[in-house]
């Protein structure tokens, strides 16, 4: 019985994840507490845990040896012993009790969390001693006393979302949703932002009526203001300002007078901060600029909320990626490399000096691409299927699912998942 509290104390406790032990003492559950005092040192748990069950079991070995050497000779009665005793600790001491703790881990690890304290304060002498020793032992093999991280990795909820979709716990859509929660930290402005070329912008001289036609024309209801060029924005012009304004004096009044302050921040700057400094100073469009000071391109609120919804389409809008057929996808040039791998279950690489599919493809080639031309990277061909102005509007990427890795022998791993998207239109001076 005591081996069989011990070892299932073993499963239970070590099982237990922090996260959930901070639950159980939020909800003031019985004996959750005395789990959370023992968690916070599993060096020593471990060690109360082992030093109580062993010398239970050698307790038990010795008693069962004397017993037995009464009706057998000393070499018979050691055989029938230890035969029996294996047997009784492996049933009662660990099978039953480990599987029990594994089916109740929360309920079993409250209730024996109250007798381990007590075991704790009883063998402290013997505790503390096999708790230096074993540290000292480790110093000197160089291992580490740690039992445990506190809570789980990024990679083991990776894990584990991917688990709940195959498990059918979680939707498609829920799990590209979560997936880009967890990306969304690793990202910069420049990975999220809308390029300059991209970008559509209203001079400070110009009138509030030039400046309202122009935002009707890009399908914006708001746009970056400049005054010499687009790397001197001074701010940004929403029609929504001008509710309060005379419809008469339009034509009379300039954007500079009614512009609204913007942030410029540089192309490094983490998103999550971006978008907690955003909220802050309530702007829904800052200006990306780079180490040079020159403006890169815009990020705005909608392009923070899409790198976790996904696409937001506006009116005939095209999807920026439309699958052909389970092994080919068409998509724009601006598409980050990751949502292709992610869409196709490829794995094409990221450089520093590009995000995009259509760096990807300038990369290959090391000079301008021409419309139609194709380049192969290991098992994928990528086609550059619309060219204009030197940009690549629109890539052809199909993976050839035959062919073999030479890392592992065996061929790249099915499978399609579309990015998903959503309806509103888009506000902001991007195209």
């Amino acid at each position: 019985m005591g081996s069989g509290f011990f070892s299932s104390s073993e499963i239970a406790l070590f099982s237990l994840p922090a996260h959930q032990i901070d639950a159980m003492v939020e909800k003031g559950e019985r004996g959750a507490r005395a789990v959370k005092s023992l968690k916070e040192d599993p060096h020593r748990l471990l060690v109360t845990i082992l030093v109580g069950n062993n010398m239970v079991n050698i307790t038990m070995s010795s008693v069962s040896t004397t017993l037995v050497g009464f009706y057998f000779d000393p070499g018979t009665a050691v055989l029938v012993s230890s035969l029996g005793i294996t047997s009784m600790v492996l049933i009662f001491g660990e099978s039953a009790p480990k599987s029990y703790a594994v089916e109740n881990t929360e309920l079993h690890a409250r209730r024996v969390a109250r007798g381990l304290k007590v075991v704790e304060k009883v063998l402290w002498p013997l505790i503390t001693l096999f708790y230096y020793l074993t540290s000292v032992v480790n110093k000197v093999t160089g291992g580490s006393s740690s039992i445990e991280e506190t809570y789980v990795t990024r990679d083991e909820i990776r894990n584990m979302i991917e688990t709940g979709e195959r498990e059918g716990i979680l939707a498609e859509e829920e799990r590209q949703m979560l997936q880009r929660t967890l990306r969304f930290t690793d990202a910069t402005a420049k990975e999220v932002m809308t390029p300059r070329l991209d970008v559509v912008a209203i001079p400070t001289d110009a009138t509030v009526e030039a400046a309202i036609r122009k935002c009707i024309r890009s399908g914006h209801a708001r746009l970056p203001a400049y005054e010499e060029s687009l790397d001197d924005v001074v701010g940004v012009f929403d029609i929504r300002d001008l509710e309060d304004t005379d419809y008469d004096t339009f034509a009379d009044i300039e954007v500079g007078e009614v512009v609204s302050p913007t942030l410029h921040v540089p192309e490094s700057k983490d998103v999550d901060d971006l978008l907690s400094e955003m909220r802050e100073n309530r702007m829904h469009m800052v200006v990306v600029i780079d180490e040079f000071g020159a403006t890169e391109g815009l990020v705005t609120m909608e392009d923070l909320t899409e790198e976790i919804v996904g696409e937001i389409l506006a009116g005939d809008e095209e999807h920026p990626i439309e699958f052909v057929d389970d092994e080919t996808v068409l998509v724009d040039g601006s598409v980050n490399i990751e949502e292709v791998n992610e869409a196709l279950d490829v794995v094409l690489p990221e450089g520093e000096e590009f995000e995009t599919i259509a760096g990807f493809i300038f990369n290959r080639a090391g000079r301008l691409v021409e419309e139609g031309e194709t380049f192969d990277y290991e098992n994928v061909t990528l086609r550059a299927e619309r060219v204009e102005d030197t940009r690549i509007q629109k890539a052809r990427v199909t993976v050839d699912r035959d062919i073999v890795d030479p890392a592992d022998g065996e061929s790249t791993a099915d499978g399609a998942s579309t990015a998903d998207g959503a309806p509103p239109t888009d506000e902001d001076g991007t195209d």
